[in-house]
């Protein structure tokens, strides 16, 4: 993975699709990681992040949060913020 924004994701998720159109609208690169048929990484991503639901977003390692969370740091700055923008 290359981009400092990491989407895990899973198949038939609106949630999934508003984060992951939210930072193609501003032109932010990020890697997704479909979860949906790999239970290690799902298990994996509720012992990191303590939640089951998706999408869980992550900046430069930093576990941020779902698509609400994400729409909250682009609403307050800290997403550009947090990515050096």
């Amino acid at each position: 993975m290359n981009a400092d924004v990491v989407v895990y994701t899973t198949d038939y998720c609106p949630y999934c699709t508003r984060a992951k159109s939210l930072l193609d609208k501003r032109g932010i690169a990020y890697d997704e990681v479909d979860i949906s048929a790999d239970p290690a990484k799902r298990a994996w991503l509720v012992e990191t992040t303590g939640k089951r639901t998706v999408p869980q977003v992550f900046i430069k390692g930093e576990p941020v949060g779902g698509s609400d969370e994400l729409h909250a740091l682009d609403r307050s700055g800290e997403l550009a913020k947090k990515l050096g923008r």
